[in-house]
This record gives structure tokens, C-alpha cells and sequence, in this order.
């Protein structure tokens, strides 16, 4: 088949038409395109706040070590430090504490709470999750194990140097 320089020339137009076309066509956005734009402008949660407490001063803070249970630190960074709580070897709970400074949102759960441990507001997070708030720090622990208890956690909360906390700036 032999094409003219007529046909070759209409070809040539009509496989640039339908490039600009299809080039042109709005995309359709995908189905993280709208969250991924509402991460991207949150300013809140992207970074540590400047004046939050390091994580290592919160490291002496946590419980001593209690007869037959071990804590494994795994996190510490600025605003945060973290353990774990095993016994012979199984992984109970997870002890953190946290400077609010950098989430608003993690303090602003205490104001309409009822419940307090050693004299701070306290509320549970599902069925796992047990906090208190001690001036701009958040102590949490959470069930790692069906055994370890609301009570458990409770116990927990206390056994950490709460006055300690309370003073650190």
C-alpha cells in the first residue's frame, strides 16, 4: 500500500489531534489523590514543635524495674520515648510517653474526661489503650496481650515517677 503525500500529511494532523486531545483531557483523580492533597497542607503532626522535651529526659521517668518483668526500650526521639513491657519473655503492654506540644489534638481528648489515675485525667482507647495526662505529657499504655488488663494498665500508669513528669520543662 502507497501512501500520497496527501495521505501522509492527513495522518500526520489527525495523530497530532488526538495526542493534544488525550494530552488536554483532565486526569480523573485516583482514590488517594484528595488524601494525599490533605496530608500535603496539614501543618499539624509533619514535624516536632521546636520547644518539645527530649525524648532521652523521659527515659528516667518510666517504671523501675519490677521483680520478673524486663523493659525493652525501642523508640526515643525528640517528644517521645517508648518501651516495652515483657514477662518470661512475652510482650504485654507498651509504655510511652509523649510531649503534646507537637499533637494539640492528643491533649484536647483529656478536657471531658471523668476518670482519673493518681490524680490525673485519664481516659481508655478502645479496649487496649489506657492514658493519663500530666501537664503537657501524655503516659500511655497499651495491651500487647488479651491478659493484660484495664486494671493492669492502671497499675502501670502509676508505677511511673508521675511527680518526676510533672516538673520536667
Amino acid at each position: 500500500m502507497i501512501l500520497t503525500r496527501g495521505h501522509k500529511i492527513l495522518a500526520a494532523f489527525l495523530l497530532s489531534v488526538v495526542l493534544l486531545i488525550t494530552a488536554c483531557t483532565p486526569k480523573t483523580p485516583g482514590r488517594f489523590d484528595q488524601v494525599q492533597q490533605e496530608s500535603s497542607q496539614q501543618k499539624s503532626g509533619q514535624a516536632v514543635a521546636k520547644q518539645a522535651t527530649q525524648g532521652e529526659k523521659f527515659n528516667k521517668l518510666f517504671p523501675s524495674n519490677q521483680a520478673g518483668y524486663q523493659q525493652v526500650f525501642t523508640q526515643e526521639k525528640k517528644g517521645f520515648a517508648e518501651a516495652k513491657l515483657k514477662k518470661d519473655g512475652k510482650e504485654l503492654a507498651t509504655l510511652a510517653i509523649s510531649d503534646t506540644t507537637s499533637t494539640p489534638t492528643a491533649a484536647a481528648k483529656f478536657s471531658n474526661s471523668t476518670k482519673k489515675i493518681a490524680g490525673y485525667p485519664a481516659v481508655e482507647v478502645g479496649k487496649t489503650q489506657t492514658a493519663i495526662l500530666v501537664g503537657k505529657y501524655q503516659v500511655k499504655v497499651l495491651s500487647r496481650d488479651s491478659s493484660f488488663t484495664a486494671s493492669d494498665r492502671a497499675d502501670w500508669i502509676k508505677k511511673f515517677n508521675l511527680a518526676g513528669l510533672a516538673k520536667l520543662k
